[in-house]
């Protein structure tokens, strides 16, 4: 079988066979498919599209190219494994707050995260800001970590779906990433990894999303739903607006301060709501809470009575960290409202932009992180605002703020009139909604 007639018939819209598509991606990682071959099937896939069995058979191969998780599945007395995955974007800590607090409902919560790129903060890089947490744990070392607290949140290691990461590689750098099929096979090659019992997707829409429209959201949630479930992972979903940012804080130490606070039954709201929310769903999944009421219930205690803020401080130390209060920040530049009104909106772009310029992002993946930067939003779309009162606070050190300042200025947008307030959780998304999809 030669790769360049496949690459023909995908360029075409034709389908391809399972081994058809095994072939080319075993071929990808030994090297026998070469990677201007790959590209050019990403390109393919990127214009024409994948079927639902293309795309699972997709997921299997790249899963298969690499290890898994442990897991003795005999062991019927083995706690559910679940996790949940977002699509990204500006102040998403769930990820911090959501495994110490599923791991005190007797499920285990492997987390295998990522680092930001483009505007979006990575939880690994959140994390890194606590001095000496480790990121790096050996299959062993997490494992125990699991065994005794029920969670933890490593990195990939370049054994985990080794197809997928030189995939993504290529994908950046060709105009590729956009392409429904490739980014469910990406998310969901590395969670079957994990060897899970449920998932569920934080699938973000908006401005300071992947996602910019409803339907992008729609049609990526269906489609991580119908391939996660075909490939053996019980997938939900939940929408979630991202036309501002999640929570107050953007960047890594701020963000995790955040974090705490949340942990420990203070903190936004939204951030509170969207991770009880995002919990709840894998506490049904697993058949841990009889309803979404009592699941809601139980969760939101463990943050108001600090056992949730417990668990992340034993998870932290079990990986090397060290938390001795909050994290330090650089220094405060308070941005004032110009005028009094109601906040219509945020250039969430602008404030991403400049939060990466500040050091808190990256470029390019080989840039180092400042963790101590960021910004502070201090109200959400449809608030009152009064002139003079602070509405952003950037987080930086330098002689010269001014270029900084300015743009973080221009990203906010005031109004006389009054503005309504956004959803936060737009739908909420199972195998039951597709089966009403497919027969309208």
């Amino acid at each position: 079988m030669l790769a360049a007639p496949l690459l023909v018939k995908k360029r075409e819209g034709e389908e391809l066979s399972d081994q058809e598509i095994r072939f080319l991606i075993e071929g990808f990682c030994s090297g026998e498919v070469t990677d201007y071959q790959m590209s050019a099937l990403a390109m393919a896939i990127c214009l024409k599209g994948m079927t639902p069995r293309e795309t699972v058979t997709l997921t299997r191969a790249m899963l298969e190219s690499g290890d898994r998780l442990p897991r003795d599945v005999s062991d019927r007395h083995q706690r559910p494994r679940v996790d949940k995955h977002s699509t990204g974007g500006l102040g998403d800590k769930v990820s911090l707050i959501l495994a110490p607090m599923l791991a005190l409902f007797d499920v285990d919560v492997p987390m295998i995260s990522g680092r930001g790129l483009g505007l979006s903060g990575g939880t690994l890089d959140k994390l890194e800001a606590i001095p000496g947490y480790r990121t790096d744990l050996s299959v062993d070392e997490s494992s125990a970590v699991l065994e005794k607290l029920g969670t933890f949140i490593v990195g990939a290691s370049q054994r985990v779906a080794p197809a997928d990461r030189r995939l993504y590689a290529l994908r950046d750098v060709t105009g590729t990433v956009e392409s429904i099929p490739l980014i469910t096979a990406s998310i969901l090659s590395k969670k079957l990894s994990a060897s899970l019992d449920a998932l569920v997707m934080d699938v973000k829409v908006g401005q300071a999303a992947f996602m910019k429209s409803e339907d992008q959201a729609l049609a990526l949630a269906e489609s991580l739903i119908r391939v996660g479930s075909q490939a053996g992972l019980p997938t939900t979903a939940i929408i979630s607006d991202m036309d501002q940012p999640l929570g107050q804080a953007v960047g890594n130490a701020i963000e995790v301060n955040e974090a705490m606070d949340v942990l420990r039954g203070e903190g936004p709201r939204e951030v509170r709501d969207l991770t009880v929310e995002l919990a709840a769903n894998l506490l049904l999944q697993v058949q841990r809470m009889a309803t979404r009421d009592d699941a809601i219930t139980k969760l939101s205690s463990t943050l108001d009575n600090g056992s949730a803020y417990e668990r992340f401080e034993a998870m932290v130390r079990a990986q090397g960290g060290s938390l001795t209060g909050r994290l330090p920040l650089a220094a405060e530049h308070p941005i004032a409202a110009p005028e009094s009104g109601y906040l219509q909106g945020f250039d969430c772009g602008a404030i991403g932009r400049t939060v990466v310029s500040l050091g808190g992002g990256r470029r390019q993946v080989g840039d180092q992180i400042n963790h101590s930067v960021g910004v502070r939003v201090h109200a959400r779309i449809g608030d009152k605002v009064e002139q003079g009162e602070p509405i952003l606070t950037a987080y930086f050190d330098g002689d010269d703020p001014g270029e900084y300042l300015k743009e973080l200025s221009a990203a906010v947008s005031i109004v006389g009139e009054s503005i309504p307030r956004r959803a936060l959780i737009l739908k909420r998304l199972d195998q039951s909604h597709l089966r009403a999809t497919s027969s309208t």
